[in-house]
């Protein structure tokens, strides 16, 4: 059965990762704030490991700095210089392509040598000069949709990109709002997204709950599972992930980073299904 809407035929490599239309289901993965150069290199060993069992393209994913965190007093991460230099040593020691996110449109030069891709946090996807200076290095960028953007409207993010030179760009879908302390997904916004580039679905921060744990964002990672297996049955081409080995004691999202002693089944699920999907 053909998409009504259409698909992209582009198809965006990260680091040697192909993400899009018939390729395997890709994956981004890693703890959502960079903890330690320990700890990085660990949870990266760990879910390229899985990956390759089961044949995934992977991709390591932690943040040097959480800019947007509920209180003043949460901690952020690194920093710039030293975030870097931690993902630099995963990437050379693990031969693993990096993502990571920047906030600022000057950290874009910085931050390109490094970074295999470069995100654009969900609140910040209508900064035009950020989009722009991520676009500007030419290296592969994720536009995460924000939770008060509509589907239709990121068409404009991959313009702003394309305006910049660059078509290297995917997607993602983390939910929308529904009211106070509340994300919902649209799985149809899948679809239309992927009229304008390969699709990743973020399938933890999908299950936050914005500021409801008292300074911090709460949530339920019970629901992880069902909606990563319905975002790949939906056709999305990657999937996001921030994972941990002791969740109750991440220093950022501890509410619904994914176990990483849970990763591999739920991926072979989500990989059983994209296989079928795309044989059908």
């Amino acid at each position: 059965m053909s998409d009504a809407l259409g698909v992209t035929d582009k198809v965006v490599s990260i680091g040697g990762v192909a993400v899009g239309p018939g390729r395997p289901l890709a994956v981004l993965a890693g703890p959502c704030v960079i903890e330690s150069l320990d700890h990085c290199l660990r949870l990266a060993d760990q879910a390229a490991r899985v990956c390759r069992k089961i044949g995934l393209g992977y991709v390591f994913k932690a943040s040097f700095d959480k800019a947007n965190r509920t209180s003043a007093g949460s901690y952020r991460g690194p920093g710039l210089d030293e975030g870097l230099s931690i993902l630099q040593t995963v990437k050379e020691r693990l031969g693993l392509p990096v993502v990571s996110d920047i906030h600022e449109p000057q950290q874009a030069c910085a931050a390109a040598p490094v970074l295999d891709c470069l995100q654009i946090p969900a609140f910040l996807c209508r900064q035009t000069d950020l989009v722009m200076a991520a676009a500007s290095t030419g290296k592969a960028v994720n536009i995460k949709k924000g939770q008060f953007v509509s589907p239709q409207e990121m068409q404009f993010a991959v313009a702003k990109a394309a305006q910049a030179g660059n078509d290297r760009i995917l997607l993602c879908e983390r939910g929308t709002f529904f009211g106070y302390g509340r994300l919902v997904n649209d799985m149809t916004g899948l679809s239309v997204m992927r009229q304008w580039a390969p699709v990743v679905f973020d399938a933890t921060h999908s299950t936050q709950e914005p500021g409801m744990a008292g300074g911090k964002s709460g949530g339920n990672r019970h629901f992880t599972p069902l909606l990563a297996r319905a975002a790949v049955a939906a056709g999305c081409d990657a999937l996001f992930l921030e994972i941990h080995d002791d969740p109750a004691r991440a220093k950022s999202d501890a509410a619904t980073v994914w176990p990483i002693q849970q990763l591999e089944p739920l991926l072979r699920q989500c990989a059983a299904i994209h296989a079928a999907l795309q044989s059908s």
